[in-house]
């Protein structure tokens, strides 16, 4: 039976991966770099698809390298204890803006960004993987899955409340801004990522297979469940990365800049935080959700029905700050659909490991884990992509001149005030739709 201290231990990588540096690297990236940075918004889309999918190639493998890791800490646990200095390190550089042109600009921003997802990747795919072999009860599996997204998302919501004021308290232009918060972000997260591997326990050990094959990568695509898992989780994470991606432009050219009401600074990071602190709370209530619903698959279905009326609602507010209370409703309503249904995800990628287990004989954890991670970056990749290459399609520039300043020009305003309305609210609502028909075909109804 797993102690608190230890639910809480695996809750803090998640706190650190998924609230801490994947948050800011779904919100804040793309504003950032066009906007602060300098890139365009060409290099922008490029830089987030080549780098994002170039881990399509790299999760797999390294679930596959964990599987078959062997020491003194476990399986699983020594990538995280040994990877949570140069995951902090890495994301600090990466939101340093170096005194370049724009040549140099491109290279140190797609050297630090692939570098960032090789890291990631080494952290996060054991991480995803630890929760097949730290328990063999399914109800304390959507226990730890609880935990997990419950910490993800308080992080998230410390990170993005504060992350204006933590702003106005380093003061100096926008780019030192970015830099120190990098610092300090980086130093928490790598902190939370070795306490993680070192409070967690590893009580299970892996069937291994005898030696390195290209096997197990052929049962996945054999694997039912997997198959429609991996596309409903690849949905999910294009839901997200929309809203995300999209929500500092639409703060800035819909709105008007940040809103400021009774004192409180509404940005896009505040703005998004209200979903936070929801997905927190009802990521808490999803193992009784489920129990009431009747099984996994009908409460993740039932979670992305709310996610799609919600979604399909936003649209019809207007682009006015007055309602920005009601734009903050809509948002917690979304995010109640996307707590419930976030441990959900990661709880059935347990339960098909364990069927793939029992089907082909070795265990293929970190590999069927690492398609979960694999799926959050594809899909945020393409939905980071697309939203930088269809603002440029509505008329939005950036780029950087000849003395290193970054250039924004709009060729069509009201153009780029619908293209980013839409991309936060009927975009997401078509993804969440076809998320619905993935789960309906899963076969695993437990």
């Amino acid at each position: 039976m797993a102690s608190l201290k230890e639910k809480i231990g695996y809750a803090l990588g998640d706190a650190a991966a998924g609230g801490i540096t994947w948050k800011v690297m779904s919100i804040a990236f793309p504003l950032f770099f066009t906007n602060i940075f300098g890139l365009t918004v060409a290099d922008t889309a490029t830089l987030m698809l080549v780098a994002r999918l170039f881990d399509v190639v790299t999760d797999p493998i390294m679930g596959s390298i964990a599987d078959r890791t062997q020491s003194r800490w476990g399986t699983y646990r020594p990538w995280l204890i040994f990877g949570a200095i140069p995951l902090g390190l890495v994301f600090a550089l990466l939101l340093f803006t170096p005194d370049f042109g724009p040549v140099g600009k491109r290279i140190w921003a797609y050297s630090l960004y692939l570098l960032m997802m090789v890291v990631y990747t080494a952290v996060n795919v054991p991480y995803g993987s630890l929760l097949g072999v730290m328990t063999d009860d399914d109800d304390e599996k959507n226990q730890f899955s609880s935990f997990r997204m419950v910490g993800a998302y308080a992080m998230g919501f410390i990170t993005l409340l504060s992350f204006p004021y933590l702003q106005k308290l380093v003061g100096g232009t926008p780019a030192h801004q970015y830099a120190v918060l990098g610092a300090v972000l980086g130093a928490v997260a790598a902190l939370m990522t070795l306490a993680c591997g070192l409070l967690t326990k590893e009580r299970l050990t892996p069937v291994r297979a005898e030696k390195f094959s290209l096997k197990p990568f052929a049962d996945l695509f054999r694997n039912k469940p997997w198959i429609y898992l991996t596309l409903a989780g690849i949905c999910s994470n294009f839901f997200n990365g929309f809203r995300y991606a999209v929500a500092g432009y639409m703060i800035t050219y819909c709105l008007g800049g940040d809103v400021t009401v009774s004192g409180l600074i509404i940005n896009y990071t505040v703005f998004m935080t209200f979903g936070e602190v929801t997905c927190m709370i009802f990521g808490g209530l999803s193992p009784a959700f489920t129990k009431m619903a009747g099984s996994k698959s009908k409460a993740f279905m039932l979670s992305a029905v709310i996610c799609i009326v919600t979604s399909i609602a936003f649209f019809f507010i207007p682009m006015d700050p007055s309602y920005i209370w009601l734009m903050v409703a809509i948002v917690i309503l979304t995010s109640i659909g996307i707590g419930l249904y976030s441990p959900l995800l990661w709880s059935m990628y347990a339960d098909v490991a364990d069927y793939a287990t029992m089907k082909n004989g070795t265990s293929s954890t970190g590999l069927i884990f690492s398609s979960g991670t694999m799926a959050q970056k594809f899909g945020s990749a393409i939905s980071g992509a697309l939203v930088a290459l269809l603002l440029g399609v509505a008329g939005f520039i950036s780029g950087t001149d000849a003395n290193g300043e970054t250039v924004i020009t709009i060729t069509n305003e009201e153009s780029v005030r619908n293209m980013i309305w839409a991309l936060f609210s009927l975009f997401p609502a078509a993804i969440a739709t076809i998320m619905l028909l993935l789960v309906r075909l899963y076969p695993i109804k437990k």
